[in-house]
Formats: structure tokens, C-alpha cells, sequence
């Protein structure tokens, strides 16, 4: 009988202790309810989106020489958005033989030289190991490296080879170092005593986010390049958008450049065209929402010069096509004027006003940024406007590119 009345009790304490515990449970799982609903982000899962890219644009001269000897590049990449951290993209498509990677770093840049914030260095494995040899036309993605990356910030990607090719990203409009041996694991950048204008071996830069609602990606020629832009002042119109995006109430994505100095749409000019090159440097990308489309005028200005308004919406619209493929949404920009500057006939200025029509009528693209519009002259609507002009009459000025960068309707992506 007593027996019987402990196993009661038991059995009534037992149900008391369930009911607290739930009570508990459910009044936690609200707290943390109302968290997620005051911070959305923190509900996401963290995803890889793109931060910074370079398209590989060419082989450095004489760089596939096996007596070069061992060197270490410390390149200088702008984030465009931050994360918990991140992980590289070494390139060597355009060598002839195995390119042997001996060390990679990565750090925080520290003011405007090559030196590395102290205790932000890591070292960069691939598949657990600190070197790799990447194939002739291949590429390699780094083991994801734990670091907190900031957003609008510069970071220090050294890269150290005994020797061999050099795919490089020419005309960067950023300072870059190299040093003699292995000075990866450097923070100071004493060692780096040469400079280049180039991004050599490393194509991109992603980051492990919460934050981010995708990446916008422009792909280009010079224009979208920087050509003419203040160097080390990241003051290119990608990167004016990349700072509007960054404000608070704004949508928040990655903000991606895949323009070349020199590039064109169908045929010839530097680096593949974009038709060539389009999977590889916009649809390859992690997280990409939205491609912006700029270029086209040097198919116009350039031989061989047998580019008509039809061809090049043609070719427009097949890269439309394909973005859409992939369930990305499409951005068209008008092709800038170009009065004054060599090669801007009569002729390529009507193509170019033909061409702008087409884009502007639809069919073409989900939507419209009309550069044109915006950057030409009220009086000589066949040439930018001067306070916009950087000199040579097509390429932008700094207040160009920041016309540009703002005429992106943010709604819109």
C-alpha cells in the first residue's frame, strides 16, 4: 500500500516537471520567435556569395619561363560585401603548363601599402593541403578560410610559386606587390618591393554570408573595367553601386565586376568575347541575381567593323537567353556616346543610336540602364557631357562613374 502511494506521488511530481518544462520550452521558442522576426538575417542559412572577381584576361609576357625563379604576389581585392569567411579562386587558364601554387594567405589590409592587420593572417589550404598545381586552362577553389571579412574593405591574397605561368587580370586600376621567395606568411610588406597594375593568379573572392540577397554582376569592356578611373580609389561605376547598396534600407548584394579593357561582344578585341566568356565569368558565380550588360561599342568602333545594330541586339539577346536558363534577371545598359574620340564615325554613331533604340523599345532585356541618357551632353547629345568626359572622349571621368553607378535603379535588381 505505501509502496503504491510513492509510485503515485512519483507519478503526479513527474507530470508537474513536464508541464514546466513545456511551459519553459514554448516561452523560449517565442523569445527566439520574436528575435528572428526582429533580425531576419539571423533566420537565414549562411550561404557563398561573390564579393570581388577579375576576370583572367591574359598570360603575363614571359611568365611560362621555368627560370623565373620562386616569387610571392600580394594582390590588393576591394570587398564589396563581408561574411564569417571566405575562399579563393586561383586561375591558370591561360597557361601552357601546371602552374605549381607552393603557399596562399589571406589577411585584412592594413592602411594603403602591402602590410597585413596583425593576427588577421590565415594560411589558405586546398583540400587540407597548403600548396596545389592547378592544370593548364584549370582552376582551383580554396578551402573555406575563417575570417571575418568586412564589408568595403581591401584584403591581401599572396600567392607563392617556384616558377611557371602567370594568368593575370591587366589594367586593374589597383596597386598590387611582389617579392622575391616565399613572403606569404609576411605581415609586415617590407619585402614587397616592386609594384604592378595587375591581379595575377587570383579570379575571385567569395564570402560565407547571412546578409546578402544574392550578387549583381556586370559584365563589360573598359568601361565596366575602370579604365580611366582614379587608381587605388575603387571609384569604378560598379563600385559606386556596390557603396549605394551598402546603405542602410538598401538591398544587400554582392556587387561583382566582370569587365576587360578591351573587350567586345562578338568578335576579336581582348580576352574572349562576352558571348565566349559568359559562363565562365557571370554564370559561374555563386549567388548571382541580376547580370548588368555593358557593352557592345567597341564591336562599333573597331575592326573589323562589320557589327550591325541587329547583330549586336542578337547577341544581347542571347546572353538574356542564357541568364534566363540559370533564373536570372537581365539588365541592359545603353551604349555610352563616343564624339570625339578616334574611330567615332558618323556611321558607328548611328549604329550605336540604332542599338540604343532596340535596348530601350524591350525584347531585349527585363529592363533598362540608360547610360546614354544620363551621360551625354543636353547640347551634343553625340558626346558626353564634359564634367563626365575623362579627356579621351568615351571613357568616363571620376564624376562619370559616379553618375553611372547611381543611374542603377535599386528597386530594379
Amino acid at each position: 500500500m505505501h509502496k503504491r502511494r510513492g509510485y503515485a506521488s512519483l507519478a503526479a511530481l513527474t507530470a508537474v516537471v513536464l508541464l514546466i518544462s513545456g511551459a519553459i520550452y514554448v516561452g523560449v521558442g517565442a523569445l527566439q520567435g520574436r528575435a528572428a522576426a526582429r533580425t531576419p538575417s539571423a533566420a537565414r542559412a549562411a550561404v557563398w556569395v561573390g564579393t570581388w572577381s577579375a576576370p583572367p584576361v591574359e598570360a603575363a609576357a614571359g611568365a611560362d619561363q621555368r627560370e623565373r625563379g620562386a616569387r610571392s604576389v600580394r594582390n590588393v581585392v576591394h570587398t564589396s560585401i563581408g561574411g564569417t569567411a571566405a575562399r579563393l579562386t586561383l586561375s591558370n587558364l591561360l597557361g601552357r603548363r601546371p602552374l605549381t601554387v607552393a603557399q596562399v594567405s589571406l589577411a585584412l589590409r592594413a592602411g594603403s601599402g602591402a602590410d597585413a592587420v596583425p593576427g588577421s593572417l590565415r594560411q589558405v589550404t586546398f583540400h587540407g593541403l597548403r600548396g596545389v598545381t592547378i592544370a593548364p586552362g584549370g582552376q582551383s577553389v580554396s578551402d573555406p578560410v575563417v575570417l571575418e571579412i568586412p564589408y568595403d574593405g581591401d584584403l591581401l591574397v599572396s600567392i607563392a610559386t617556384p616558377g611557371g605561368p602567370v594568368t593575370v587580370h591587366p589594367r586593374a586600376r589597383q596597386t598590387s606587390y611582389v617579392a622575391e621567395g616565399d613572403r606569404t606568411r609576411d605581415v609586415g610588406g617590407e619585402a614587397y618591393t616592386s609594384r604592378i597594375h595587375a591581379w595575377q593568379h587570383v579570379t575571385a573572392v567569395d564570402v560565407l554570408t547571412r546578409e546578402a540577397d544574392g550578387a549583381v554582376i556586370a559584365i563589360g569592356d573598359s568601361i565596366t573595367d575602370g579604365a580611366t578611373a582614379t587608381a587605388d580609389a575603387n571609384r569604378r561605376w560598379p563600385d559606386v553601386l556596390a557603396d549605394r547598396l551598402g546603405r542602410r534600407g538598401a538591398p544587400r548584394y554582392g556587387v561583382l565586376n566582370a569587365g576587360i579593357s578591351g573587350n567586345r561582344l562578338l568578335e576579336g578585341g581582348r580576352g574572349p568575347t562576352a558571348l565566349a566568356r559568359f559562363d565562365r565569368d557571370v554564370l559561374a558565380r555563386p549567388g548571382v541575381k541580376t547580370v548588368i550588360v555593358a557593352i557592345g561599342i567597341n564591336d562599333l568602333m573597331h575592326a573589323p567593323r562589320t557589327a550591325t545594330a541587329d547583330r549586336i541586339t542578337a547577341g544581347l539577346a542571347e546572353l538574356t537567353r542564357r541568364a534566363h536558363a540559370r533564373g536570372l534577371r537581365v539588365l541592359g545598359a545603353t551604349l555610352l556616346p563616343c564624339g570625339g574620340y578616334r574611330g567615332c564615325t558618323h556611321s558607328v554613331q548611328a549604329v550605336r543610336d540604332e542599338v540604343n533604340a532596340l535596348v530601350r523599345g524591350g525584347g531585349v532585356f527585363d529592363g533598362v540602364v540608360d547610360f546614354d541618357r544620363v551621360m551625354r551632353d543636353p547640347y551634343a547629345r553625340g558626346r558626353l557631357r564634359a564634367v563626365y568626359d575623362s579627356g579621351d572622349h568615351v571613357h568616363p571621368s571620376d564624376a562619370g562613374y559616379a553618375r553611372m553607378g547611381g543611374a542603377v535603379d535599386l528597386a530594379g535588381l
